[in-house]
């Protein structure tokens, strides 16, 4: 046990430690004395209680033990998530919560981004190095992965639903596709999204109608101000021109803790979650966010060195998956405040306020330490060559 204990990254730790420092004075900067969120600070502290244990719970479970059961997992995922289409609690227009013992609530979508790593890795690990075919391996991939995304999209959830397509693509690029199917998948990606992108500009009025009639007008509020911003409404506008006016306003050194102007005044919504980066930005300036950003980086980066110091082959599919996760969770966060990405509500890693997500981020992570600590003890578990093979590779 003890030299499990030495092999636990100090790194990661440290850079967990100061996430946690960051979110919970930024969540006490915007919800001390408000009613109905007062308090958010110490509820996030109880939920970092939570995440630590499950970081050394996952941390000490040989992660190849869920690889082993990985369809069993993906298919109670499935359940859950068919389960919350019908029971599910509705919060922003998503309808995705599914309610707790003590007034908890569990979100199905955050969890089954981890279900999903999971699953995809151990489908790849039977490939053992060969090249991916595409219609024996990427396209039943694909299918596995389009079945939780229309579920989570007809939810309206659009951020984590997106979250299980850049999970696939970077499973699917480290699961050895071929290079021409990575071209032709990337040309009708980019060919698909720029179309799409020309269609809302040039048809938004017959697409507006359109949305509006399936019941996904909250859709426009969140593209309008993105591509179409003349066309926005003021509602739609409100948001991300208040965001981008608070984090201009931070300049270099910020405007001081607890003194944001915008923040402080709500004049930009969900500063305590979703757009908990503004609060940073305004407050902290570049210097706080650029801050961020390095733990970020830092966290990543050790991440990526601990895939490739793996020997099992599974290992560096999980810890892929998860960095896929995360960097799309945080340009998609991040970006939409700054006019790069639309406004999906997608929560910013390890700060923003939010049990499930934290507990399920915190897991990943748990899940990389346990890579590290199981992950390099054993050699792959590659089939013995039979004499006839060995005879042949002569």
């Amino acid at each position: 046990m003890l030299q499990k204990i030495k092999k636990i990254d100090g790194a990661i730790v440290v850079v967990l430690l100061l996430l946690m420092t960051v979110s919970i004075f930024a969540i006490y900067s915007v919800t001390h004395g408000r009613e109905k969120l007062d308090g958010h600070h110490i509820r996030m502290m109880m939920y970092y209680a939570i995440g630590f244990i499950a970081f050394i719970g996952m941390t000490f479970l040989d992660y190849r033990i869920l690889v082993k059961y990985a369809l069993y997992i993906y298919l109670f995922g499935i359940g859950i998530l068919v389960l919350v289409s019908f029971l599910g609690e509705t919060k922003n227009n998503a309808q995705g919560w599914l309610s707790l013992p003590g007034g908890l609530s569990l979100q199905p979508a955050e969890l089954f981004k981890l279900i999903l790593i999971l699953f995809l890795a151990a489908m790849l690990v039977r490939k053992n190095k060969s090249k991916l075919l595409f219609w024996r391996d990427v396209v039943p991939l694909g299918l596995l992965t389009l079945f939780p995304f229309l579920i989570v999209l007809t939810q309206n959830d659009l951020g984590n639903a997106l979250s299980y397509i850049v999970i696939l693509a970077g499973l699917l690029w480290i699961g050895n596709i071929k290079y021409t199917h990575a071209l032709i998948a990337l040309v009708i990606v980019a060919s698909s999204a720029i179309a799409g992108i020309m269609s809302y500009i040039h048809y938004h009025d017959e697409i507006k109608t359109f949305l509006n009639d399936i019941g996904r007008s909250h859709w426009i509020e969140r593209f309008d101000p993105w591509l179409v911003p003349d066309k926005a409404t003021a509602k739609a506008l409100y948001h991300t021109k208040n965001a981008k006016l608070a984090i201009a306003s931070g300049g270099m050194s910020g405007e001081g803790y607890m003194n944001g102007s915008s923040v402080q005044t709500d004049r930009v919504p969900y500063t305590y979650s979703d757009s908990i980066f503004v609060q940073i930005a305004e407050e902290f300036g570049f210097v706080g966010s650029a801050f961020v950003l390095l733990l970020y980086f830092i966290l990543i980066h050790r991440m990526i060195l601990i895939a490739l110091e793996a020997r099992d082959r599974a290992g560096p599919f999980l810890i892929v998956g998860i960095v896929a996760m995360m960097l799309y969770q945080i340009f998609e966060n991040i970006g939409a405040f700054i006019g790069l990405m639309p406004l999906t509500g997608i929560t910013l890693p390890f700060i923003s306020f939010g049990g499930t997500s934290l507990l399920i981020n915190m897991a990943s992570i748990g899940l990389v330490m346990s890579v590290r600590l199981h992950g390099q003890d054993v050699e792959e578990d590659l089939p013995k060559p039979t004499p006839y093979a060995a005879a042949k590779q002569v």
